[in-house]
């Protein structure tokens, strides 16, 4: 009832501007207008203006605004940090008020700003006005009740993630459940054909009770985004690049289809090396790959079966792994390692309390999310890792990866919060796997880490064997995850339909399958942790494209002469220079002005990426004559 007398208290004529969000849309902000005077809604208020809008007081808005959402989601990443390191009940429930807090603020930013369409407003109110509109990655809805329940759902989901364990038939619960690590493990190590089975299957059957609380998130997020303008949360997501939502999808299908070919040569191989190894009656000819074979859980890397498909059995020797536990790396000194590289070329040494903040093991005596993040808890440069960190070459390339993300943070500090932001985020996943690619056999055995260079064209297939097998198989499943939710957040694919979805885009993209019979009681793209995290997933495809253009726009910078895949940036400060200058824009400028400003190109290109594996390529070719290619 008090709403009533809430909307009969607006006195005076209604902006017209209001008028051309509709009815719904009104309506919803004179709800938060109501409901910021309410005292059962904590959300600060940012009143809405009168009369009509103008240029100044766009400025006015944006200026107030942004000092908000900084002071919010400095509150709100703080929630989180502690809930992903300190995993229980409670932490999930303040992460949730905290997010609700900022969500419900978002929201009415965006619904006012709607007053200032059409406005002549300067370049700068107009960028940041367009970056407001993409703040809401999961769009709350207007109403508090439901808005609360959003943010509950989105926390429990990714508590459920974090808390999941796998217990084998006859294991005691109080010692004999495995944690994602563990389950992990297996899958990289074991070439038992029933253990990876039941391993893949125990991790996936944690998901089954995520699916009624996605259902009900996919519900709660759409009905916020048609409140700020949006047909549905895919179309938000992929409003985010700076193009027509229509167009980034195009442009996803193109780059896949330019590496297509490139994927289906290194399927064919590896499903001949893996039937070799388990027989034909498991790994089919023309079908397929069974997913649990393939080295890790969700068959998005396959890197951890090279052993099976080496071309040419010891003509490198690149055992990283012994190599970091013989030298006593421990996760410290491994982060110093990482943390040199990018000293090289020239950039800061990240702040002293990043070592003291960071969360680089395992608590032994907690529940946390082991998934590796980048965080800055201020915005302002408190940068940091949460990890799970284990001696491995995995690892290793993981922590170069995740300090990619801390030094793109630490070069936007200064810049308003809008801006302090990548220039889209296939940028902000690109840095440091860009990195990674001058991680050479020549830069490690400049590390120690390598005591001698593969030697001739076996030691150089066998390298670049090892890294395609981890970067390539990406590219499907980097494609698949979000076409699998813009088609359930559009309603295409609906909840009755979500896990035959999943494996009709799997078998078709990645040529991939289930081991054993899955049905609509399963949830099993909630056993990846970005879809139980919301996070949305298109910008790993694309940084798996951008990765090798900035990698060859550097090596240029660098002097660099010969093959791209013989590159090392490292010591280069000219390549140093291009870097700092990139990750200091943020996202102040369209992503197509910063991939300028470092490669003279303004588009996604491809060509890169098959430059750097051509010679793995033409020996694929050759090895895969007269062979059945692709699958049914």
């Amino acid at each position: 009832m008090w709403r009533v007398g809430c909307f009969a208290s607006v006195r005076g004529p209604m902006n017209p501007a209001w008028w051309k969000l509709g009815a719904a849309r009104l309506l919803a902000v004179l709800s938060l207008w109501c409901a910021s005077a309410a005292a059962a809604d904590k959300s600060p208020a940012l009143p809405l203006a009168r009369g009509k809008p103008t240029a100044a007081e766009a400025k006015q808005f944006v200026e107030r605004v942004e000092a908000e959402l900084k002071r919010l989601n400095q509150r709100s990443a703080t929630g989180e940090w502690i809930k992903s390191t300190y995993l229980t009940d409670d932490t999930e429930r303040n992460a949730a008020s905290l997010n609700a807090e900022l969500s419900g603020t978002v929201t009415q930013a965006i619904l006012e700003a709607a007053r200032f369409e059409g406005l002549p407003l300067d370049q700068d109110t107009a960028r940041k006005l367009h970056l407001l509109k993409l703040q809401a990655t999961l769009p709350a809805p207007s109403d508090p009740q439901r808005r609360a329940e959003l943010t509950a759902l989105a926390a429990r989901l990714e508590g459920l993630y974090g808390k999941g364990k796998w217990c084998p038939e006859g294991s005691s619960s109080a010692g004999g459940c495995l944690n994602l690590q563990q389950v992990e493990s297996i899958l990289k190590t074991s070439r038992s054909e029933p253990e990876l089975r039941a391993a893949w299957a125990g991790w996936h059957q944690t998901a089954v009770q995520m699916r009624p609380l996605y259902t009900r998130l996919v519900r709660l997020v759409n009905e916020g985004a048609r409140e700020i303008g949006f047909g549905d949360v895919g179309e938000l997501w992929r409003a985010g690049y700076d193009l027509p939502p229509a167009d980034i999808e195009r442009e996803a299908a193109r780059l896949w289809a330019e590496t297509r070919p490139f994927y289906e040569a290194l399927h064919c191989f590896v499903r001949g090396r893996l039937a070799r190894r388990y027989g034909d009656a498991v790994v089919q000819p023309g079908r397929p790959i069974p997913a649990h074979l393939l080295g890790n859980l969700w068959a998005q890397s396959w890197d951890n079966v090279y052993p099976l498909v080496e071309p040419f059995p010891g003509a490198s020797q690149l055992d990283l792994d012994r190599k970091l536990v013989e030298q006593n790396y421990d996760a410290q000194k491994m982060a110093r390692l990482a943390e040199s590289f990018f000293t090289s070329l020239g950039l800061d040494p990240l702040p002293k309390t990043f070592y003291q903040r960071s969360m680089f093991v395992k608590p032994r005596d907690r529940e946390v999310v082991c998934h590796a993040s980048a965080w800055d808890l201020t915005f302002e440069g408190d940068v940091r890792l949460k990890m799970c960190l284990q001696p491995t070459a995995q690892d290793l390339e993981t922590l170069h990866h995740e300090e990619g993300h801390g030094y793109y943070s630490w070069y936007r500090r200064k810049l308003p919060f809008l801006y302090n932001a990548p220039a889209n985020d296939g940028f902000d996943e690109a840095i440091g796997d860009t990195i990674v690619h001058s991680i050479t056999p020549g830069y490690l055995k400049k590390t120690g880490l390598l005591d001698e260079l593969p030697e001739g064209d076996k030691g150089l297939l066998n390298v670049q064997m090892r890294s395609a097998l981890a970067k390539v198989p990406f590219l499907p499943f980097g494609l698949l995850v979000d076409k699998w939710r813009w088609e359930v957040f559009s309603g295409k694919t609906s909840e009755a339909h979500y896990n035959t979805a999943w494996w009709r885009l799997r078998e078709e993209l990645q040529g991939v399958t289930a081991p054993l019979p899955r049905t609509e009681a399963d949830f099993d793209a909630g056993a990846k942790y970005h879809v139980a995290s919301n996070t949305p997933y298109l910008r790993y495809f694309i940084a798996a494209i951008l990765q090798y253009q900035l990698h060859r726009a550097l090596c240029r910078a660098a002097g660099h002469e010969g093959p791209l895949h013989q590159c090392s940036i490292f010591g280069s400060k000219a390549a140093g220079d291009k870097l700092a200058a990139l990750l200091s824009l943020g996202a102040k400028k369209p992503w197509q002005d910063a991939l300028e400003s470092l490669s003279g190109e303004r588009t996604l290109d491809a060509s890169a990426l098959l430059d750097y594996y051509a010679p793995l390529r033409k020996w694929l070719d050759e090895q895969n004559e007269g062979r059945a290619c692709g699958w049914r």
